[in-house]
């Protein structure tokens, strides 16, 4: 029954971070420390008003980036590098989820509030790299961050993506409502599941998810 309702997919559309990796690897700690460490540098404030202030931004806006060039008109450039040098050694290549992904018939993308060139290097440390046929990131958008449906059409836009035709794979549930709205099938990938009307389906396994569907 789960495989019919993919059965018009022709596009597959993966988030990233806690997506395409599982949370339990934390890179969010890191870039979660290295935000903090940007805004308190970039507006001169202490560590908790820092904290507050991201944790507020990511709210209202979708993201702690959005947050600070609307309020403050942070150069996204520079932030964008610094808070994604990271360490990948929490991850493991995942040749089950690489199987499976590959075996998905149509267009394969990435998109992330991440940038692009972060992606790339998930990708490689997972050993996902090459399965994709795009990787978006949030420059592409024009640096407007999911969940905003201005983000959304502006990928789809640059990919030729036909909502309707589509799926999308994300952990945060925000981020499906727009989706949802286009048309294109929704799953929620998180160990907790989000019981709202944008969202189709829920797994706690992507990759035995996706091995449902082909």
């Amino acid at each position: 029954m789960v495989k019919a309702a993919f059965s018009h997919v022709r596009t597959w559309v993966f988030d990233l971070d806690n997506t395409l990796y599982p949370p339990q690897a934390r890179l969010f700690d890191q870039i979660e420390l290295r935000m903090t460490r940007y805004v308190m540098d970039a507006l001169g404030v202490d560590r908790p008003e820092a904290d507050r202030l991201r944790k507020r931004y990511w709210h209202l806006y979708g993201t702690t980036l959005a947050g600070l060039m609307r309020e403050h008109g942070v150069d996204p450039g520079p932030y964008l590098v610094e808070v994604h040098e990271i360490s990948m050694a929490q991850l493991e290549p995942d040749p089950v989820l690489a199987s499976r992904i590959r075996d998905l018939s149509g267009r394969r993308i990435v998109y992330t509030n991440g940038t692009a060139p972060y992606a790339e290097r998930v990708l490689a440390a997972r050993g996902l790299s090459g399965l994709f046929d795009a990787v978006y990131g949030v420059e592409h958008a024009g640096y407007l961050p999911k969940p905003e449906r201005a983000a959304f059409e502006a990928i789809f836009a640059r990919d030729g993506v036909a909502p309707d035709r589509a799926a999308m794979f994300e952990d945060d549930p925000r981020n499906l409502a727009v989706p949802h709205e286009m048309g294109m099938r929704t799953v929620h990938v998180a160990p907790e599941r989000h019981a709202a009307a944008h969202i189709h389906h829920h797994t706690d396994d992507l990759a035995g998810f996706l091995e449902g569907l082909v």
